[in-house]
């Protein structure tokens, strides 16, 4: 239950797919080096097309309102210091930290997927070996049996969570098993708020993880574990690929490596690519970007009130894009302003 509990908390903040492979013992190659040239070309191209397509942190402001945004990912990396330190002070100054998931949220999280198994396991429905062609289910079994769970439990597991953690390597896994806190950038902010007595919020509801699956069909399910398959065998090379760019400043270029990665190599045409890449990109991130607009604008325009601002810290790859935070609040009037660039 620990091991599935770690995985979930951390797909939950790192739904996006941010990683980083810094954590000590763990270790990874760049692969965006490694693409042919005509694909890496055509990444970039891809990656710089949509709006806001670089920076981790940006102010938006709408008359006396201000909301310091902080993109982040959910794993430690010493490289998250300098942010840390570089927003400490407006943390300390603001009305509230909001954040994907709090304290008051992981704990009921925690409570309810030790009081109920069936939000993970399917105890009744036809199990993965029977879902899955014989040569999907091998490879599934190996890969989840690297992360530590035997086959026997895999196969009862539901497909939206083996495809979450099939995108976290053994090496990591195994390293943050033990740990309770300081899980990456998130955390931090929340001790640096707490410690200073600024209200935590929550952006969204402690059972997000499991609502944003609800309405996928089976075959949309287990497309998403074929699709992540063929990462699970790189993941510390994928995790070391996606935190450089991430502390490059290179957002949306994460999000378009895991695309173009997929089509070299994961057997899949790149329609059906592009297929799981678009419900995934609506699922875990345009749907939350929308429902995020309203508690930050709420948030912003209370701290007003009393001369104050609010600091946001979420998922990087939830900042760039037609549907990301950023544009939806320049369409809601909010003028934004990248400040690491």
């Amino acid at each position: 239950m620990r091991l599935l509990l770690t995985a979930i908390l951390v797909g939950w903040t790192g739904m996006a797919g941010l990683a980083s492979a810094q954590i000590e013992g763990c270790s990874g190659t760049n692969l965006f080096a490694d693409m042919p040239e005509d694909l890496r070309s055509e990444l970039t191209e891809a990656a710089t097309s949509v709006p806001n397509p670089e920076g981790i942190l940006w102010r938006a402001t709408k008359g006396d309102q201000d909301i310091l945004m902080i993109g982040t990912y959910h794993f430690p990396d010493p490289r998250h210091r300098a942010m840390l330190d570089r927003v400490a002070p407006e943390i300390a100054d603001a009305a509230a930290l909001l954040v994907e998931a709090g304290p008051e949220e992981e704990a009921k999280l925690t409570r309810a997927l030790s009081e109920d198994p069936s939000l993970m396991v399917d105890a009744t429905g036809p199990t993965l070996p029977e879902r899955l062609d014989p040569a999907e289910w091998a490879k599934l079994a190996e890969a989840m049996s690297d992360r530590g769970l035997p086959a026997v439990v895999t196969s009862k597991l539901r497909p939206w969570y083996v495809a979450m953690m099939l995108s976290i390597s053994p090496c990591m896994m195994s390293q943050i098993q033990g740990e309770t806190e300081d899980h990456g950038l998130d955390h931090l902010l929340v001790k640096a708020a707490e410690d200073k007595g600024i209200a935590v919020k929550a952006l969204e509801p402690w059972n997000t993880v499991f609502t944003i699956f609800a309405d996928l069909t089976v075959e949309q399910e287990l497309d998403m574990i074929r699709a992540s398959l063929p990462l699970a065998a790189h993941a510390d090379d994928y995790a070391v690929t996606l935190g450089d760019a991430y502390f490059d400043g290179d957002i949306w270029l994460i999000w378009e490596f895991g695309r173009f990665d997929a089509y070299r190599s994961s057997g899949l045409s790149r329609d059906k690519v592009d297929e799981q890449m678009d419900l995934a990109q609506e699922q875990l991130m345009d749907k939350r970007n929308q429902s995020w607009i309203a508690p930050l604008t709420d948030a912003a325009q209370q701290a007003a009130a009393d001369g104050k601002g609010i600091v946001a810290g979420f998922g990087a790859l939830h900042l760039p894009g037609e549907q990301g935070v950023l544009r939806l609040l320049e369409k809601d009037g909010w003028t934004v302003e990248r400040l690491d660039g």
